[in-house]
């Protein structure tokens, strides 16, 4: 038995193959995972019902195991149909979740289209789809380096 709060195999399997800069997605229930994913990517579906699990479910475990230098957020253009006034709520959840790990640096939009670009690159090696319902949920996470 794993003494990890991350059990799920094959998610596991590919972040241990993950090296340092590659790219991690959690996207929420919204996001294209079929399409907008890059060429070495492995897709994991985790939806079991709408809203189970979120982003923030998944975020947790993979701080606590994995080093991370950065975790950007899909931006938000003013113009886009689905614009908020402010940061999402998800938001807000993420950075708690950061701050109680002792992970040091802030959330780091992405705008939208640029996001996608950056999740459609060669080191983008997982894609984890949520059913998280939160609007402007997706998280992509760039693996650090280990130092002990």
């Amino acid at each position: 038995m794993l003494k990890t709060s991350l059990l799920h195999p094959q998610i596991l399997q590919a972040i241990s193959q993950a090296g340092h800069h590659a790219k991690i997605l959690i996207a929420d229930g919204n996001y294209p995972a079929s399409s907008k994913k890059g060429p070495n990517a492995e897709l994991v579906s985790l939806q079991l019902t709408p809203g189970i699990p979120t982003v923030a479910q998944v975020l947790k475990p993979l701080l606590e195991i994995l080093p991370i230098d950065h975790i950007h957020t899909m931006g938000i253009d003013p113009s886009d149909e689905y614009a908020l006034k402010s940061d999402p709520v998800v938001w807000g959840e993420y950075r708690s979740i950061m701050q109680n790990l002792g992970f040091k640096r802030d959330l780091e939009p992405i705008m939208k289209w640029e996001f996608y670009e950056s999740v459609m690159s060669d080191d983008h090696v997982l894609t984890i789809q949520t059913a998280d319902q939160a609007t402007w949920a997706n998280l992509l996470l760039v693996v650090g380096v280990r130092t002990s």
